[in-house]
C-alpha cells in the first residue's frame, strides 16, 4: 500500500519512516516537508544518521499542487506536522482514496471551545472533525477498523489512558476524587528545534504547563472523568513515565483489580502487565506500554505506573497500529516479529 509521510524530518516523522520502510505491507514512497523547510531536498538519513542504509529517501518540499493530489495518489497518508498545518490541510486530504492518520492534536478534541482555549486558535473544519476517530488502539479497535481518518493520541494521554481506562470501564473508580496524573517526559517530546526551555543542556527536572497543559482535556475527554494532570520535563532524551493516583469505590478488592486489568489486556500484545514498577530503559525503542499497580485497600487509594516511549507508543508505533487495524492486519504487524 502506497504510503507517504508529511513532516518527516522531525523525531516522530523519522521514527514513522523507519517503521513504514520495514513494514511487510506498506510501501514508503515519499517523504514530505514544508516548502520553506531547511531540510528540503536533503536525505532523511543525512539528518538522522541512524537511518543510513535504512531510509535514504529525500525530503520533498510539499507544494499546494502536490497537496491537492495526495489523497488520490496514496493509500495511506501520515501527518507528523504541527497542529495548525494538520488543521489547515485535512479538508484537502480527506474523502479521497487515502486513509489519513494525523499525529498532531488538531482533531483529537471534539469540543471546539475547549480546543480553542487550549490550542490558541479556532477550529474551522467541523466536517473533518466529525470524521475523526480517536486512535487509542487497544480501546477503539472497532472504530479504527472502519475509519478513513484517525486522530492518533498524544503521548501523555496514551500513557495515562492505558493505565486508567480499565478502572473506568469496570466502574471501580470513585469519580468524586479526580485521578492525579504526574508524568515526566524526555526532551524529544518538544521536537527537534531546541530552545532554552527544552534544550538537553538547559533542562533539569521541572514541572510545566501546570493546570493548563493541552493534554489535560484530552485525557479527561477519553477517560470520561476529570483529572489533574501535571507534566514534567526530564534531562533525558526519550520516554514517558506516568504515575497516577486514584481513589477506588468502597469495598473494591485487589483481586477485582487484577481481574479487570487482565481482562482488558490479556490479548493486547503491546501492553505488558508487570509485577514490579516499570523502567524507561525497558520501553525506549520499543512499541510497548508497561503497567504496574499497587493498591491499599484500607484507604481505597491505588497508584498505577505507566511507561512508554513517547516517540513510538506515544506517536509513531501507535499510528502504525491504527493503520494495521484499518487494513485488516494484526495490530502488531511490522512492530513485533510475531505480528508479521
Amino acid at each position: 500500500m502506497k504510503t507517504c509521510i508529511l513532516g518527516a524530518s522531525g523525531y516522530t516523522g523519522s521514527e514513522l519512516a523507519k517503521l513504514i520502510q520495514q513494514h511487510p505491507h506498506f510501501s514508503l514512497e515519499t517523504l514530505f516537508v514544508s516548502e520553506n523547510s531547511e531540510d528540503a531536498n536533503k536525505k532523511l538519513s543525512d539528518i538522522h544518521g541512524h537511518l543510513n542504509s535504512i531510509v535514504d529517501l529525500p525530503l520533498t518540499p510539499l507544494t499546494q499542487i502536490q497537496l491537492a493530489n495526495l489523497g488520490d495518489e496514496f493509500d495511506l497518508i501520515f501527518l507528523a506536522t504541527p497542529h495548525q498545518a494538520s488543521h489547515d490541510w485535512m479538508p484537502i486530504l480527506l474523502n479521497k482514496r487515502a486513509k489519513v492518520f494525523d499525529l498532531s492534536g488538531a482533531f483529537r478534541l471534539q469540543d471546539t471551545q475547549v480546543f480553542a482555549d487550549f490550542y490558541g486558535f479556532e477550529h474551522q473544519h467541523l466536517g473533518a472533525l466529525s470524521q475523526a476517530v480517536y486512535g487509542l488502539a487497544e480501546w477503539y479497535k472497532a472504530e479504527i477498523s472502519n475509519a478513513d481518518f484517525v486522530a492518533v493520541p498524544g503521548c501523555y494521554p496514551t500513557a495515562s489512558l492505558l493505565a486508567t481506562k480499565p478502572l473506568i470501564y469496570a466502574e471501580l473508580l470513585d469519580c468524586n476524587h479526580w485521578p492525579i496524573v504526574n508524568a515526566v517526559s524526555g526532551v524529544s517530546g518538544a521536537g527537534r528545534k531546541a530552545t532554552l526551555t527544552n534544550s538537553l543542556c538547559e533542562v533539569s527536572l521541572q514541572a510545566y504547563g501546570v493546570l493548563s497543559h493541552r493534554h489535560t482535556p484530552e485525557i479527561s475527554a477519553y477517560l470520561g472523568q476529570d483529572v489533574i494532570f501535571t507534566p514534567h520535563l526530564g534531562n533525558f532524551k526519550r520516554g514517558i513515565l506516568a504515575t497516577i493516583t486514584c481513589r477506588l469505590k468502597y469495598g473494591v478488592k485487589a483481586t477485582q483489580i487484577e481481574q479487570v486489568f487482565s481482562a482488558a489486556y490479556a490479548d493486547k500484545a503491546m501492553i505488558r502487565l508487570l509485577n514490579t514498577p516499570p523502567k524507561l530503559d525497558n520501553v525506549v525503542g520499543q512499541p510497548f506500554c508497561d503497567l504496574y499497580w499497587q493498591y491499599d485497600q484500607s484507604s481505597g487509594y491505588m497508584v498505577i505506573t505507566s511507561a512508554i516511549d513517547n516517540l513510538l507508543k506515544g506517536a509513531a508505533s501507535q499510528a502504525v497500529q491504527c493503520a494495521n487495524l484499518r487494513f485488516g492486519l494484526a495490530d502488531t504487524c511490522g512492530l513485533l516479529e510475531r505480528g508479521e
